[in-house]
Formats: C-alpha cells, sequence, structure tokens
C-alpha cells in the first residue's frame, strides 16, 4: 500500500520519488479505509480526497492522475478544484455550528 493508482509505477521508484519530492507524510490519504460490520456487509475505499482534523487544524490533502497524455496546468487546478471543494464543506460545516 498504498495502491499503485495513487502512487505510480514502477511502484518501488514511484515509491522513492513521493517520499522525495514531498514534504508531507500521506497519512491516511491514498490509504484504505473501511468497515465490516456484523452482519456480514462490507464497504472498503481508498481514500483520494481527505481532510484530516486535528484539534483546530484541517489538513486537506487531494491529487489528480497523471498519464502519458495528461496536460499538467488542467491537472493541477483539477486537484485545486477538489482541495477548493474541501474548504467549502468546512466553511458550511462552520456555519452550522456557529448557527
Amino acid at each position: 500500500f498504498p495502491a499503485g493508482t495513487v502512487s505510480g509505477a514502477p511502484k518501488v521508484r514511484a515509491m522513492e520519488i513521493i517520499d522525495e519530492l514531498e514534504n508531507t507524510k500521506r497519512s491516511y490519504y491514498a490509504g484504505a479505509v473501511g468497515y465490516f460490520s456484523f452482519s456480514g456487509n462490507m464497504d472498503t475505499c481508498i481514500t483520494i480526497r481527505t481532510i484530516l482534523v486535528k484539534g483546530r487544524d484541517a489538513f486537506i490533502q487531494a491529487g489528480g492522475g497523471i498519464v502519458a497524455d495528461s496536460i499538467p496546468s488542467r491537472e493541477y487546478q483539477e486537484t485545486v478544484n477538489k482541495a477548493k471543494a474541501m474548504v467549502r464543506a468546512i466553511e458550511i460545516a462552520e456555519r452550522g455550528l456557529i448557527s
């Protein structure tokens, strides 16, 4: 772990590059979250957009899928848009708590 869809390939080298370039550990981002119920149900996912709240701080992580024909500026903007949506969700939640 993380899954190849969020680390890249070849996996070992991709993980080395991630470690070299990213100055913050991914924590839950790109990991697996799920549950198993007592009735036999299961639901899991790869966390591709996350908000980790520690005290009064919220840490937002989002990314995009880079492939051979990706346009870097568009991938960057897609990532920014995903993060902005999570910021907006926090703003809405804060208003609900204050009202």
